[in-house]
């Protein structure tokens, strides 16, 4: 069975003030051991910063998370830093937009600063229900859940979250 070292890489934050901070592999919570949390909740404001491989100021990950290929991830996002409470939204007010989780090969992912990332999963607006991914993402108190790819190479790779707001705009879309 192949196996890939997984690290969370916590996305940019914007105005909403949410930010990625767990990950779990299957049904276990790995409480931040594979997670490189960003500094506080503030934006990134631009699509072409340094910052959006992995947040502002990311702190070192205490270690990696390994799962098999095929099996599945859940990363975590709550309003503040440290905070894992359901009673308020992971992404509050009317920041509706799309969720979506991207994963990168890299040769150590406790250390990597770049790297070439490629969709894995995503939640748009969906019709049958009007909801956008934020949306879904508030109902699970936080949670997207998804599956590695099954043929993906053995090896180390950083998953990066994503939630984009659409309230500023097309031209000015927030993810974080």
């Amino acid at each position: 069975m192949k196996y890939t070292t997984v690290l969370l890489a916590a996305a940019a934050t914007v105005s909403a003030h949410s930010t990625w901070q767990e990950l779990w592999v299957g049904t276990e919570d790995k409480a931040g051991t594979c997670v490189r949390t960003v500094k506080d909740n503030s934006p990134v404001t631009s699509l072409t910063s340094p910052d959006m491989f992995c947040g502002r100021g990311p702190a070192a990950s205490s270690g990696v998370c390994e799962v098999a290929a095929g099996g599945s991830l859940t990363v975590e996002m709550h309003a503040q830093p440290n905070s894992r409470s359901c009673s308020q939204p992971a992404i509050g007010g009317n920041h509706y937009g799309p969720v979506l989780i991207y994963m990168a090969k890299v040769a150590d992912a406790k250390t990597a600063t770049t790297g070439s990332f490629f969709k894995v999963a995503e939640d748009g607006y969906t019709g049958t229900t009007a909801s956008w991914g934020t949306e879904i993402l508030n109902a699970n108190c936080g949670k997207r859940a998804f599956t590695v790819p099954k043929n993906i190479a053995s090896g180390d790779y950083l998953v990066r979250a994503e939630a984009i707001a659409l309230h500023a705009g097309a031209n000015n879309p927030q993810p974080y």
